[in-house]
């Protein structure tokens, strides 16, 4: 009984709903035609919404994809990071191993003209390298490899005392980690008694060639080259920037050796050095015009060129790379 008189009230309420929609919609003045419009309508909207879903979707898996590849990229560029971040010892070993146990000169740039080293003599033995550095001038007692607030902390045994040369002058004897490479390094001022920030650059390029193992650069022998004229793309870089030299170069071979025609785009260059020899310029020619030893190629090489542009005769300092790639038979 309760479960029909339930049925009966549920089909009541249904016609009564049934009514009530269809006098609102004689009351409100829609015709049929308008309800089917609102329906399309309604249908409309909902398609809009599924389309709209759908490129949310679509925009979701985009941006799945695009997470997958950002982390993608930062997976290499953590395994890439693992390479670059390699240990200074690891920096060293690289190095020292395409060079000879020797002693050599070799350049060194330093942060502060305070700080002027005028000579450094490197020495590689067994895989590790040092170099004794003579200054400029004798305001600094001792040094530490290291920054200054570093120093600040560090005990005595860790500093590096001077040691007076036989002229006067102050040297320090430190290890160097790597060439090439900024190495951070503090001096103590003996007259303000503080340390000062410096960092250091040990340039291979002006390493001799010697001083590398054989193999270690590309040479006339290694390319086999045999005696005759070629052309050579050469890069110049140092001094002002407002000099140039032409390029490709003239390359000569004589006896397994090559030797390359630099011509400056300036006819003031009364000599160059290289390897410590002096050139001089070619007669004739419009501009500086010299011919010059190419021991490798592939390495920069550094050169001195005096020019007499200025009031007093002064020497500027030049790298010279010549391309082995490059090299081919002289037009």
């Amino acid at each position: 009984m309760k479960i029909e008189k339930m049925k009966k009230m549920w089909a009541a309420a249904f016609l009564a709903a049934a009514v009530g929609t269809a006098g609102l919609s004689a009351c409100s003045g829609h015709p049929a035609a308008e309800n089917g419009q609102t329906e399309a309508g309604s249908e409309t909207a909902g398609t809009e919404k599924t389309q709209a879903g759908a490129e949310s979707e679509t925009a979701g898996t985009e941006s799945a994809q695009a997470s997958a590849e950002s982390e993608a990229a930062g997976a290499e560029s953590t395994q890439a990071g693992a390479g670059e971040n390699s240990s200074p010892a690891d920096a060293q070993t690289r190095q020292t191993s395409s060079l000879k146990d020797g002693v050599y000169h070799i350049q060194v740039d330093s942060s502060s003209s305070k700080f002027r080293i005028t000579d450094c003599l490197l020495t590689v033995e067994d895989g590790t390298m040092s170099a004794v550095m003579t200054m400029g001038g004798t305001g600094y007692l001792k040094v530490f490899m290291g920054t200054g607030e570093e120093a600040e902390k560090a005990p005595e045994e860790a500093f590096i005392p001077f040691t007076e040369q036989a002229d006067g002058t102050h040297a320090f004897q430190v290890p160097v980690e790597a060439l090439d490479q900024e190495i951070p390094c503090s001096a103590f001022s003996k007259r303000r008694e503080k340390w000062y920030d410096r960092t250091l650059v040990f340039r291979s390029d002006s390493l001799p060639a010697e001083a590398f193992e054989d193999g270690s650069f590309a040479t006339a022998e290694s390319l086999g080259l045999e005696d005759g004229s070629y052309q050579v793309e050469v890069t110049l870089e140092g001094g002002s920037g407002r000099t140039s030299v032409e390029s490709p170069a003239a390359l000569r071979v004589e006896k397994g050796l090559a030797w390359a025609t630099v011509v400056w785009s300036s006819s003031n260059y009364d000599y160059m050095i290289v390897d410590g020899e002096r050139f001089d310029p070619a007669e004739g020619e419009e501009t500086s015009t010299f011919e010059i030893p190419v021991a490798a190629f592939d390495k920069k090489m550094e050169v001195k060129a005096d020019t007499v542009a200025m009031s007093v005769p002064h020497e500027i300092s030049y790298t010279l790379t010549f391309d082995s790639d490059t090299v081919e038979a002289a037009p």
